[in-house]
Order: C-alpha cells, then structure tokens, then sequence
C-alpha cells in the first residue's frame, strides 16, 4: 500500500521509510524545502516539498494513501517550532488532509510517560493522542521509551551523550529524583530505533492494533547512570558517574537553558523525574521477537565517532 509519512526524514523517519520498503509498502514523504538529502532511498519513495503549515502540500502527500504516519517531534522550541505549532497543530492538519483523501488508518508517534498536566512537550504529545483517538479514524498509537540507534549522520541519545557527556573530562551525572541514589535513579527501557520501525510495519498489517495504544521498550529497565556508562564502555572508556539529584540540578538549568544548544532544559529534567520504562512483552507479541538490547554491541556504532568526539581508546 501507498503509506504517507509526516516526519520521514530525521532519525526515526528513515528507518520507516527503509521498513515499509521492506514490507513492500510505497512511502510517499512531506519533505521541507532543501531537506532532499535527507531522504532515504529517494528514488524509492513519492516526495512531496512543503511545510507542515502548508494544507495543500499536506493533501497532496496523503493523496491516493491507505495508510498516514504522524511522526513529528521536537526536544526544544526555537521560535514557530513550537510543541503547540508542531506537534498538535500539525496533527490536525494532517487529520483534516486524511479525511479530504478518504485515508482511514492513522498512525502516531506519542512518548511515553505523556499526561494532559505534564511539561508543554508532553500536554501536547497528550492532547494529538487524544485528537486522533476522537477523530472516527482507524488509529493506532505508539510511545515509545529512549530511542537509540545508529544516527546515520543525525542525531540520537547514544550520540549526544557521547558528544556532550562522554568526551568531556569531567564525571557525568548520574540523575537521581531524590538523594538515594540507587532507590531514586532515574529508570528508561532503551529500545532499538529498527525495532519501534518494525512496530510501524507490523501494526499497518494486523488489524488487532487497530483502536490501541503500545508502549514500546527494551528488554531492560536501566537507571540513567548505567545508561551513561554503557555508552563510556562502547567506546573504550570508563565514564565516572556522580549522582545529580534532579531537583538540585534544576536550579543552576533554570539560569541557563536559554542558551542555544545548551544540553538540557528543566522540562527535560521534569520528564526524567517521571520516568521512562516500558513492559518489553508489548513490544515482542507486536514484532513477534525479543526486542533489541542496550548493550556494549548494539553501541558500536559509536565507535567510528571516537575521533569526531575527542575520545581515546584506554585499557
């Protein structure tokens, strides 16, 4: 089937494009302009060129589609790119292109951990779930934990760790909600980018998903601590990790995530405290396998960013 994807060319975007394919499915991509080179298997896939504020780039990217994708999200505002303007907004929008093109099957990137008095990323993750949910469509929702993978040249957690935490030659912190350290770590599940693809592709031909929200994990809950060590050892070195209790991490981000690229915001540091494990069973009945590990090997595509980063192999 045609299947249209909104957000088909960042980290999570192309490994869609690259599991529909596989299913034999024909992706037919909403690309901004000069965003080309961000498409994977261009010849492959329909590219239609627009914004996500331009309705009729939208109609067309959906036009003679079974099936859309709604896989829009952002980490930080930078001015219109709002969680309101991108990801409620836009999913409007695209609910109202699907009903002009007869497109019944709708698909939603959420998050985990999402709730309607949460941070202003989580509210509107939220509140397009329950958009889409009150739209008479044939939904399925998806919210995933901490989504790692090789970037392919973008962006993802094991990345940025390593680039903003890994390479520096200080310790790490090891975010806590309280003072215990081991009793109040901060928990994830990581799961596997391949693998939240392949619960895309799977729910399009099981029609049991339809109507259902999955939380989708790895097969281990790891505290954050952990987690930045794993990454340390990928690439040969050992991260020395403090514990940071959140609360009075907070207080010196609070002066300071204004700054561009500043690595963390305090509402970031608020959807830590929350949590972010997920029961892997969810994951392993929708793909019919185990689902991919956080480990040392799966990281080894860190590895080849050793000298980009600044790390050296140690003993």
């Amino acid at each position: 089937m045609r299947v249209a994807i909104i957000g088909g060319t960042g980290f999570i975007g192309g490994y869609l494009v690259d599991a529909l394919l596989a299913d034999g499915h024909m992706p037919s991509l909403l690309v901004r302009y000069g965003s080309d080179d961000k498409v994977r298997h261009r010849n492959a896939c329909r590219v239609i060129h627009g914004e996500l504020t331009d309705e009729a780039a939208i109609g067309s990217t959906l036009e003679d589609c079974s099936a859309v994708i709604f896989n829009v999200g952002i980490l930080r505002e930078e001015g219109d790119a709002t969680f309101e303007n991108l990801q409620l907004r836009a999913v409007e929008r695209v609910f109202e292109a699907a009903k002009s093109n007869g497109v019944q099957r709708f698909l939603l990137m959420s998050a985990n951990g999402v709730y309607a008095d949460g941070t202003d990323y989580q509210r509107t993750k939220f509140l397009a779930e329950e958009t889409v949910k009150n739209s008479g469509m044939d939904y399925t929702i998806f919210r995933p934990s901490l989504v790692f993978g090789d970037p392919r040249g973008l962006m993802e957690i094991g990345t940025q760790l390593l680039n903003d935490v890994i390479r520096l030659p200080i310790p790490a912190a090891g975010f806590t909600t309280g003072l215990r350290p081991r009793k109040d770590a901060v928990m994830m599940s990581p799961v596997h980018v391949r693998d939240v693809a392949d619960a895309f592709t799977a729910a399009l031909a099981d029609s049991e998903t339809i109507g259902r929200t999955f939380t989708l994990g790895g097969p281990e809950s790891l505290s954050w601590a952990e987690i930045v060590k794993r990454v340390g050892r990928a690439v040969g070195k050992n991260k020395w990790v403090l514990p940071a209790p959140i609360f009075l991490v907070k207080i010196p981000v609070m002066l300071l995530d204004w700054i561009p690229n500043f690595p963390v915001t305090r509402d970031q540091l608020t959807m830590l405290a929350d949590g972010n494990t997920a029961d892997p069973g969810e994951l392993e009945a929708l793909i019919g396998r185990p689902p991919r590990a956080f480990t040392v090997e799966a990281l080894q595509y860190l590895a080849t960013r050793r000298a980009e980063s600044g790390v050296r192999q140690t003993s």
